[in-house]
Formats: structure tokens, sequence, C-alpha cells
């Protein structure tokens, strides 16, 4: 049986942010709060209205510049620096 990890709602909404953003990978997420690719989708499911996980997961499946193996070389950035900064979670959440 596998248990839950559980996070504050600050950390929560940062791993939300994170995993929707295109260019940070899951090695960013499970470096930075221990949280493997596996487990951050399973916290997706629980957080997110069943809807905004299906296009979640409709949006990460294959792509490349989610996991760091799957990048190009030229890609170094956890973060684009063109992105602005988010203030606020604004992620449609349950």
């Amino acid at each position: 049986m596998q248990t839950l990890k559980t996070f504050n709602q600050i950390d929560t909404d940062r791993i939300i942010e994170m995993a929707w953003e295109d260019r940070t990978p899951f090695e960013a997420i499970d470096f930075q709060f221990n949280l493997k690719e596996q487990e951050t989708i399973e916290l997706m499911r629980r957080e997110l209205k069943p809807q905004s996980f299906k296009r979640w997961r409709k949006r990460v499946q294959g792509r490349s510049t989610k996991h760091l193996l799957l990048r190009s070389e030229t890609m170094s950035r956890f973060k684009c620096n063109l992105q602005r900064q988010i203030t606020g979670n604004k992620i449609s959440k349950r």
C-alpha cells in the first residue's frame, strides 16, 4: 500500500504550477519536493477538478519538455526566462 505525501497549501500550489509549466520537467519537481512523476500525477488527480486533470494529462503526455532525457540539449533551464511571474494559483481546483 502506497502512502500519500502531504504538503501545505503553498507547496501544493507550487507543485501544481510547476506541473502545468511546459518547460518544467518532472525531475525538477522530484528534486525540489521529492515527488516522483507518478506521485505528481496522483497529486494532480487529487487536487484538480476532473476535467482540469484530463486537460493537464492530455497536455503533458508524451511532451518531451516534461522529461529531462527527452529534452533538447539546448534547453537547460527549468523555467523559460521569458515566462511571466505567476503571483497566484489560477488553476481550477476543487
